[in-house]
């Protein structure tokens, strides 16, 4: 048992399972150690790592940071952070806020086009303190009022269409350094999904890289074997850490598999003792 999956979610954000049953779940289909990346919040993680240590299970605390690119937004995981950092709980529990202030605009914008949904609502459905897009989705279909929940994101919850509203997140420098202060590995997210022509990657990666970016998420549920080349070629090129990860997030995602992504996803326990090694003085 020597495989591993550095990119999860649990019910602390936008994934169905718990952190007990995300741990569970990892000793299930044979994992040797899984992190712990909710969106904007470590609110699972001890759960996860208590979990852990009954189960046998290496929990590694993560969180996913969304940061501010441009006209969209980019995705930096922070892996082995030190969830005790004072300064680190004061920037989440700020950003927090503005998700928590976010969120109350969408539900006046659905309420505007006649959806009958509450905050109240939204909160039961998470289940913790983090309300998604995916809850959003979730609770829209549940009530009938779409179909599917790719059919509310393509009609209502993405950009530029009628209940979406931008909200206030940091900038990437300012995501690495929170990591930074966490103590923790800052890693690029799922590069392939941001539609980057290889030129812009390159030169995002050449930008992250200066502000103290240590990896780039190069083994994922989504890349292509020509996708996964091309990645390790930049992150030789700069001299970044390769992680891997199924992006996990349960029901929310029914086609990927916890550790194994759509079926063929390997990521090797080595992942893990290479960017450590990388970072330890």
């Amino acid at each position: 048992m020597n495989l591993i999956d550095l990119h999860v979610h649990s019910t602390a954000s936008d994934g169905t399972l718990s952190p007990t049953e995300l741990i569970i779940k990892a000793k299930e289909v044979g994992l040797r150690a899984v992190a712990l990346t909710d969106h904007d919040t470590i609110d699972g993680i001890q759960e996860a790592i208590e979990a852990g240590e009954k189960y046998g299970i290496e929990v590694i605390a993560g969180i996913e940071l969304a940061a501010q690119y441009g006209a969209g937004e980019i995705h930096i995981l922070g892996l082995d952070i030190d969830i005790t950092s004072a300064p680190f709980l004061t920037q989440i529990k700020y950003y927090q806020g503005a998700r928590d202030r976010r969120n109350i605009l969408m539900v006046q914008k659905l309420n505007e086009i006649g959806f009958d949904i509450t905050m109240e609502e939204l909160y039961t459905l998470c289940g913790g303190e983090i309300i998604t897009r995916a809850h959003y989705a979730r609770l829209l279909l549940q009530k009938g009022y779409t179909r599917t929940m790719e059919e509310t994101f393509q009609k209502y919850l993405s950009p530029g269409l009628p209940a979406y509203v931008h909200r206030e997140i940091p900038t990437p420098v300012q995501c690495i350094e929170m990591i930074a202060h966490a103590k923790g590995v800052a890693i690029l997210a799922h590069p392939t999904l941001y539609k980057f022509t290889d030129a812009q990657l390159d030169e995002l990666l050449k930008e992250l890289k200066s502000y103290g970016l240590v990896g780039i998420e190069t083994i994922y549920s989504l890349h292509t074997n020509i996708q996964e080349q091309r990645i390790r070629s930049l992150a030789h090129k700069y001299k970044l850490c390769i992680t891997g990860g199924s992006d996990f997030h349960g029901a929310n995602k029914k086609n990927i598999h916890l550790g194994y992504g759509k079926g063929n996803l390997r990521v090797p326990y080595s992942i893990l003792e290479n960017f450590r090694d990388r970072v330890t003085p």
